[in-house]
């Protein structure tokens, strides 16, 4: 069974889909990882983050794994180095999303991610997998929540991470990646029309696992 999420960032995507995957024993794909990595390998190459003919260069010659850790997060692979943590610095979240609205580059990895996905039973999320990645999967979510539950969601996660930055630029940052996700040529975020719609604003974690676990278990 693949299981696809979709949503805005700082939705709460990722938490709730490994979460999910571990209940259920699946395959946690964490799709958004991928660009990280590809967006920082364009970093370290010092490539203009407008200079789209580079970029899609790099994403063909780049290796990119995602690797399950029964004990621990999810391990994310770059030619062979763990770069689980440098994927996740400010600099890298203020750049992912003008590398993932470049056409060419969401295909190289949506192969990639349609590759990781027949490896068994799954759990993917990110902004185009009902859409796009696994049209035909069978359980689709689209999960959203207020901008300002959002911000305080993804301020908090980039604390826990040890990262110093005022809460205002995170909601400027949100907000800059909600209009680049929803106007991209390329695969733009949007609910799926089969997908089912969770508002997490007012919701635990584990109640919108619960919820999802419902809603999974109720048809098989």
């Amino acid at each position: 069974m693949i299981i696809a999420i979709d949503g805005p960032a700082g939705a709460g995507k990722s938490t709730v889909a490994k979460i999910l995957a571990q209940r259920l024993s699946f395959l946690y794909i964490d799709t958004g990882s991928m660009y990280r990595a590809l967006t920082l390998k364009v970093l370290e190459n010092n490539i203009p983050i407008n200079d789209e003919s580079q970029i899609v260069q790099l994403a063909h010659k780049v290796k990119i794994d995602l690797r399950n850790n029964p004990d621990g997060p999810l391990a994310v692979i770059l030619d062979g180095e763990d770069v689980s943590l440098a994927i996740r610095a400010p600099r890298i979240t203020k750049f992912v999303s003008d590398v993932a609205k470049i056409k060419e580059v969401r295909q190289v990895l949506v192969k990639l991610q349609r590759e990781l996905g027949q490896r068994g039973d799954c759990v993917l999320d990110g902004r185009d997998i009902g859409t796009v990645v696994f049209p035909q999967a069978q359980k689709k979510f689209f999960i959203d929540a207020s901008a300002n539950t959002r911000t305080q969601r993804r301020f908090k996660e980039l604390k826990g991470l040890g990262q110093e930055i005022a809460q205002d630029d995170v909601a400027l940052d949100l907000a800059n990646r909600d209009k680049i996700d929803s106007t991209r040529e390329a695969s733009p975020l949007r609910q799926a029309e089969d997908a089912i719609y969770i508002d997490t604003t007012d919701l635990s974690i584990s109640e919108v696992v619960d919820c999802m676990l419902e809603r999974i278990l109720k048809n098989g």
